[in-house]
């Protein structure tokens, strides 16, 4: 394999920024932790491992590969960093995926594979993107939540609340009560299991419209 010239080299970075940025900007959009910059960032990074490490083994005559291998399983350690965890819920799965993708295709711009790497980012879009709809309409997502509804007291309200719960989500898991003397006033914390999205956003409108309900947060 040839030495990479200064501005081949230059040239490749810039194509890693590009394809970087795309997926970078899709996470940025699901206000993901990982998001533009750091993939902006992680995938010229690869790139540039891979650069360095073919031009270094044509000076010293090494595996070319070594330095990528490295890469490859130190992503790892940023990858654990993406995911969180949320109550009965771990998020950043996905995210931590596609910063494991993208270092590859930072390390295939690296070395000189240009079409692979941009047909595989566009691939990654599509799974983001396209899939994202599908899933949400059509996949059951069996997703946790933890709800915390404040109620002023009157006589019906937890029973009303109960039974919206009952009617929309899948299964109630846990359902306790919190009473202020003072301000009368109920704070009830639920933890509801839902397989669509549509369904959690169903229970938002429903209990909005609960008279009684002065706010409530899902996480």
């Amino acid at each position: 394999m040839e030495e990479i010239g200064f501005t081949d080299m230059l040239l490749r970075m810039g194509l890693s920024l590009i394809l970087g940025g795309i997926i970078g900007f899709e996470r940025e959009r699901d206000s993901q932790p990982a998001g533009l910059r750091t993939h902006m960032i992680l995938v010229v990074g690869a790139c540039l491992a891979m650069m360095l490490s073919v031009n270094i083994a044509n000076a010293a005559g090494t595996d070319p590969a070594r330095l990528a291998a490295q890469v490859v399983s130190g992503i790892g350690f940023l990858g654990a960093g993406a995911i969180l965890r949320s109550g009965f819920n771990v998020k950043g799965l996905t995210t931590a995926t596609t910063l494991w993708t993208m270092a590859i295709v930072g390390l295939a711009v690296g070395v000189g594979y240009y079409a692979v790497a941009a047909i595989t980012t566009l691939v990654l879009m599509i799974v983001l993107s396209v899939l994202d709809v599908v899933e949400k309409r059509f996949v059951r997502i069996n997703v946790i939540r933890n709800i915390t509804i404040d109620v002023h007291e009157h006589k019906g309200i937890v029973r009303d609340v109960r039974k919206t719960m009952a009617r929309i989500a899948d299964q109630v898991i846990t359902f306790s009560i919190q009473k202020s003397i003072k301000s009368k006033s109920l704070r009830l914390e639920i933890v509801a299991r839902f397989n669509r999205s549509d369904k959690i956003e169903n229970m938002v409108e429903q209990i909005s419209e609960i008279e009684g309900v002065k706010a409530f947060k899902i996480e």
